[in-house]
């Protein structure tokens, strides 16, 4: 099935740089770096894959996420299983959910940490629009949801959360108009959006693409190469899992893009990737700040995450584990 999936997608990348061959000519007539119209033609052939992507998720929102929802708020002892596994499929704001669930104590914190550590934002997407960096897609998902499931069941049984019963089957119904990252409804979905929203995300991701990638081309063009520009990063050091950790909690898409390009350009190790993906919650770290009555339970879940992150991080930086890409 994966080597389907993977020739598939190669046939697609074949096809598109055929399409896109009169554009990247015009880009490199223009006489540009080639830093720069390197990044441009990259982030530009992303297009069509993060549009065909976003369509993808867009459907799985539209059919199946308030099953998805419902499992997770009924799940009780098997909440960080259920919240791990529907966290790893690529949508857009099932950490917003999660965080507005818990604050109304219909999941634990166990299953609140599972999602936000399996949850990878951008980066599935992102590594989808790069064929020839696919395979890296299952040791990611793979590696993060054992440090999700390990979290959240450890988390579960020292703490003993208690969970509210009451008038569950009103919850989602009853949740806030929660916004997604291009200021949707994630909550009340709407037929119009199966096209709008998927054209909104892949404009935004495509900014951030090409943004990122400029910076990153323009940093290997000055220090000479992708194999110097690590050293920037804290490359080969046990201190960069904790940089990209902390990277990681900043609430924005372009963070989980960044630390994935920086991965692919080779800019930081598979420990660090581990590290700022899983930390990487998006928009759920800002609705449970805002909404959890307890300021001081935010901070504990916020600090919990950056640990267990950084800690995974660091062990597969010491025992130097990597997936062949």
């Amino acid at each position: 099935m994966q080597s389907f999936v993977i020739k598939t997608i190669t046939s697609i990348n074949t096809l598109n740089e055929l399409l896109f061959k009169p554009i990247d000519n015009i880009i490199e007539n223009l006489n540009l770096p080639y830093w720069l119209s390197d990044a441009i033609i990259d982030s530009i052939h992303m297009l069509p894959f993060l549009f065909f992507i976003f369509i993808i998720i867009e459907l799985i929102e539209q059919f199946y996420g308030n099953k998805i929802n419902k499992i997770a708020e009924y799940s009780d002892k098997a909440g960080p299983l259920i919240g791990t596994i529907a966290a790893s499929v690529p949508q857009c704001g099932f950490s917003v959910i999660a965080s507005a669930l818990y604050t109304k104590r219909f999941i634990t914190k166990g299953t609140l940490l599972a999602v936000y550590l399996a949850t990878s934002d951008e980066a599935i997407p992102v590594i989808l629009s790069n064929p020839e960096k696919i395979k890296l897609i299952i040791p990611l998902l793979i590696t993060k949801l054992i440090i999700a499931l390990c979290a959240g069941y450890s988390i579960d049984f020292f703490l003993r959360n208690k969970i509210n019963t009451m008038f569950k089957s009103e919850t989602i119904e009853k949740l806030d108009n929660e916004e997604g990252c291009c200021k949707h409804n994630i909550t009340q979905k709407e037929t119009n959006e199966l096209f709008i929203h998927p054209i909104k995300h892949t404009l935004n991701v495509f900014i951030f693409v090409l943004l990122i990638t400029i910076g990153l081309n323009y940093l290997i063009h000055v220090t000479g190469g992708e194999e110097n520009i690590g050293k920037y990063f804290l490359q080969d050091t046990y201190l960069q899992p904790i940089l990209t950790g902390i990277i990681g909690l900043i609430p924005n898409c372009a963070i989980s893009i960044a630390i994935t390009l920086m991965y692919l350009k080779g800019a930081i190790s598979f420990g660090a990737v581990i590290a700022g993906l899983s930390s990487s919650a998006g928009l759920g770290i800002l609705v449970l700040l805002k909404k959890n009555e307890s300021v001081a339970d935010s901070i504990k879940i916020i600090l919990l995450l950056l640990l267990i992150s950084i800690l995974s991080g660091t062990i597969i930086q010491i025992f130097d584990i990597s997936p062949i890409i």
